[in-house]
């Protein structure tokens, strides 16, 4: 097992060096930091010094050297549009991205999985047909469209929930959570589904075509055959064997949520990472920018592995293909 995560380990460092050439172009190619940070009046003096404080004056190999090291240890330098250390900024939004993207894939499997394992089994009745004509909806309507919907029905019409902002949050430490307040649980409402509706949709179908397939195969009729009850059939031999695939789609898709959170963030005003990179790219604020693609990066790094270690968990089979080699 430690041999296996070292060498996912290993080839995720390509992918992530990858990322940060990515993050690293922006700096040196993406708009004049020296103008952006020093404004319009300034003597070439000024810009002179610094350049050499950025480092810009070295070579382009020393820069990356000097940009990788930097950011192992978190640092990212300052916002151009704030002026203020980007690992900072960062630890202040992310709370609230990966609450949002939690509450958002924990809405999309506790529905998804139930719904599909339904669809599945009783593909015939009517409540299949309504789980398929409402997952065809969710995946049809974009995002944004989605938010402002739910945003004319619940907050302008009914006047049920807040429309936009976080709510009233509490400081645990260093991280801010609005999970402990009657207006920071409302507020997470609209945009958790707006997030996760796609999400939703996605597991359901996959469940039901796995269910589907599985249901098919001869160890399923030999299970019938020797008098097993339906509930340790579908449950106990049909639904594992559905689950690697479900995995996989579940941990790429929560990568995507807090990826994409973007648009979400954005229709909600929800102080997030998502929408502070909305903003940053406005002003071209690259330190911010180049934070956040190396932080996404590795946080779909992290979840690959993850994925990697349930299948594990859930299929036999490669413990001993593994073991066998």
């Amino acid at each position: 097992m430690t041999a296996f995560i070292l060498a996912r380990l290993l080839q995720a460092v390509p992918v992530v060096l990858t990322v940060a050439l990515i993050s690293f172009l922006m700096f040196t190619y993406v708009g004049d930091p020296v103008a952006i940070m020093l404004g319009q009046d300034f003597t070439e003096q000024q810009r002179t010094q610094l350049i050499h404080e950025l480092g810009l004056d070295q070579p382009i190999l020393m820069q990356f050297a000097r940009f990788v090291g930097n950011a192992l240890r978190g640092e990212f330098g300052l916002s151009y549009r704030l002026s203020r250390p980007v690992a900072e900024l960062i630890a202040e939004r992310a709370p609230a991205t990966l609450e949002l993207a939690g509450c958002a894939a924990l809405f999309a499997l506790a529905l998804g999985l139930p719904m599909g394992v339904y669809t599945g089994l009783y593909r015939n009745s009517w409540l299949s047909r309504v789980f398929l004509t409402f997952s065809l909806i969710g995946v049809s309507l974009p995002t944004f469209l989605i938010g402002i919907l739910l945003i004319l029905v619940f907050s302008v019409w009914l006047g049920w929930l807040p429309s936009f902002g976080r709510g009233d949050t509490v400081q645990l430490g260093w991280w801010s959570t609005g999970l402990l307040t009657l207006s920071g649980l409302k507020a997470l409402v609209l945009p958790s589904i707006t997030l996760g509706l796609f999400q939703l949709t996605l597991i359901m179908r996959l469940v039901r075509a796995e269910m589907l397939e599985v249901l098919r195969t001869d160890y399923i009729k030999f299970a019938r055959a020797r008098g097993l009850t339906d509930r340790a059939i579908n449950f106990g031999h049909a639904l594992k064997n559905t689950l690697v695939p479900v995995i996989t789609i579940a941990g790429l898709q929560l990568g995507g949520i807090i990826a994409f959170a973007i648009v979400t963030e954005t229709v909600f005003q929800w102080p997030g990472m998502g929408l502070l990179f909305i903003q940053s790219v406005g002003v071209a604020d690259i330190p911010v920018m180049a934070a956040y693609l190396l932080l996404i990066a590795l946080v779909f790094v992290a979840i690959n592995l993850i994925v990697d270690l349930l299948y594990y968990a859930v299929d036999p089979r490669l413990r001993i293909g593994r073991g066998g080699h």
